[in-house]
């Protein structure tokens, strides 16, 4: 004969179940969603650069020409734009021209990377950097 108390505990485990498993189930479908819009929110890769002292214009002019032209052969770039510094505070670092690389997704950067067109560019680039900044997210509103 099963004491009141055991009964107790038996049907108060029984009722727990249901309760855990609607629990589990919420929170696996939250994650689930909260991924799914991860991957589809577009994906920034910001990049600054800091030329070594001694870079000719004409070769900062260069160096910007071929990363704007990383759209055009990178099918994994959805928007790509940058900018010279303009700071009226002096708190650019040394930091003098900016990018903003847009992708669909984040799966989009894992391209870009490695991709061929921005490791030439890289090449380029690398005898004339003095430092650079990069900062990837996911775009929020």
């Amino acid at each position: 004969m099963i004491d009141s108390s055991a009964r107790f505990a038996k049907g108060f485990r029984m009722k727990l179940i249901p309760l855990f498993v609607a629990i589990f189930s919420f929170a696996a479908i939250t994650l689930t969603q909260t991924a799914r819009a991860e991957e589809a929110a577009p994906f920034r890769h910001f990049v600054s650069f800091q030329f070594k002292d001694g870079t000719p214009e004409a070769k900062k002019t260069e160096i910007v020409d071929a990363f704007m032209a990383l759209k055009s052969k990178i099918d994994a770039i959805s928007d790509l734009e940058w900018g010279g510094t303009e700071n009226i505070e002096p708190l650019n670092d040394g930091f003098t021209h900016s990018f903003l690389v847009s992708f669909k997704n984040k799966a989009g950067l894992e391209v870009y990377l490695p991709h061929p067109a921005h490791e030439e560019f890289v090449k380029l680039l690398k005898p004339h950097l003095e430092k650079v900044y990069v900062f990837d997210y996911t775009a929020k509103k």
